[in-house]
């Protein structure tokens, strides 16, 4: 690839051409099924993708109890299995996927007026959990991210124990495992989203000044973890808790529903990272919170259930509908219904490029869930995406697939050579569920290339 800018254009089109030659996706009709239900209900849990292809879900509130039980999704048989407990119960913790393949499970709510600071490691190897590193500060309703360099950054939340939103963020080194603080948001929150960008910064949005979750915050910072410090940005358009956030493939966020002041928001907005800036895009056909948004393989984001203000009658009823928004279009569309209505759920991206629906609350008659579905997308091109020369000349690009992927890139100067005479680069790694970013440092070095990806 020749790096002058006149370049630039033309090798992106080849490189969208070759990508949508090089990768094919299964045809599947946008509906849900019925899959394997859990052994028991729960909500306020989290599920996390193991790189064994199957799903960890613990914890969460059945109603009762925090419960400590955890469970396996086998996606192969539709069965969960039941795995290694907690050794506290807890719910509204978070989960997050660490480079060395084990868990970390942070934090929490333990009753109905105790939050904890106490933390666990789940091996997928010994299906066991253990303690690890005790944050600095007990909290639920928090974020956490796993960040490039390998650390998780902790942030925001509630204090059940001193009833107090909570501002400190920390930074979790599973080398140690041990905690630090880090910079504190410039805005206590809990009920925010936190977004890892492809700059390797993470963005808060949104959330909560208290337990009461009435009013809402439409401010937005940044934190750059080179500096350990956070920015204030300028504010969504609206103010918004319990709503999700989903990075695009290029490099922007959406942001999508939520609630403010006792009300549900059908409203969408676009971070632009480079500008900084955030833009309206369209909104979707019904307002809700408290739900789910999933990157697909095809580019598009669903949004799956949660709650929304029924006019008919002064309360707030469970969603069973289900949208899809296209980058492409700024529009959402409808998409099949789920089979149950429901909220606090959660939604993952399988490796088969399904996305598995699971418990959650079905606010209309008090009851946490236990069953389980299946969305089935439609195939769609996979298109390169995000086309930037980094500092120093290296080449890199997004697309997006199923979770888990093991897609390999190929480079030749030459796009007419057979496939067997294309230089094999390495596997493309997962930046976020279903996203994939890839760089090239050698582009710069050379004469023009031409990219393809192959999936498996």
């Amino acid at each position: 690839m020749k790096t002058h800018s006149g370049m630039v254009s033309s090798v992106v089109l080849a490189l969208a051409a070759m990508l949508n030659l090089s990768v094919t996706q299964r045809a599947a009709a946008t509906s849900f099924t019925t899959t394997g239900a859990l052994s028991g209900n729960r909500a306020g849990h989290t599920a996390t993708l193991l790189p064994n292809g199957k799903v960890l879900v613990f914890g969460g509130f059945n109603g009762v109890l925090r419960l400590t039980t955890s469970e396996l999704y086998n996606p192969a048989t539709g069965v969960w299995a039941p795995t290694g407990p907690l050794a506290l119960g807890r719910t509204t913790q978070t989960a997050t996927l660490l480079s060395n393949g084990k868990v970390l499970a942070t934090g929490g709510h333990i009753s109905a007026a105790g939050s904890t600071a106490t933390c666990e490691l789940y091996n997928p190897a010994t299906s066991t959990w253990t303690g690890t590193g005790t944050m600095g500060t007990p909290r639920g309703n928090h974020t956490a991210t796993l960040l490039l360099n390998g650390k998780v950054l902790v942030a925001g939340g509630f204090n059940r124990n001193t009833a107090s939103v909570v501002g400190t963020s920390e930074l979790y080194d599973p080398a140690t495992g041990t905690w630090t603080p880090t910079g504190s948001l410039a805005t206590a929150r809990d009920y925010h989203t936190a977004t890892l960008l492809l700059n390797g910064k993470v963005l808060v949005a949104g959330g909560a000044p208290d337990a009461a979750g009435y009013s809402s915050f439409s401010s937005a910072e940044v934190y750059d973890p080179v500096t350990g410090t956070w920015t204030t940005i300028g504010p969504m358009g609206s103010a918004r808790q319990a709503h999700t956030a989903t990075l695009l493939p290029n490099g922007r966020v959406l942001v999508a529903g939520g609630a403010d002041v006792g009300y549900f928001n059908s409203g969408a907005e676009l971070y632009d990272p480079a500008a900084q800036t955030w833009t309206a895009t369209g909104s979707m056909g019904s307002a809700r919170g408290i739900h789910t948004a999933t990157l697909l393989p095809d580019g598009k984001v669903l949004a799956a259930g949660g709650n929304f203000n029924s006019f008919s009658a002064p309360t707030i009823v469970a969603s069973s509908s289900t949208e899809l928004y296209d980058p492409a279009t700024g529009n959402w569309t409808a998409s099949g219904s789920l089979n149950a209505p429901r909220s606090t759920h959660i939604a993952t991206l399988l490796p088969n490029g399904k996305v598995l629906v699971a418990a959650g609350y079905y606010v209309n008659n008090n009851v946490q869930l236990f069953s389980a579905e299946l969305y089935d997308s439609a195939a769609g091109g996979i298109s390169l995406v995000n086309p930037v020369k980094l500092p120093g000349g290296a080449f890199q690009f997004a697309f997006t697939g199923a979770s888990n992927g093991t897609n390999t890139v190929l480079a030749a100067t030459n796009p007419a050579l057979p496939s067997a005479n294309w230089t094999v680069l390495g596997v493309v790694p997962e930046f976020s569920a279903g996203l994939f970013v890839f760089s090239d440092p050698q582009a710069a070095n050379g004469p023009q290339r031409f990219y393809a990806v192959r999936a498996p």
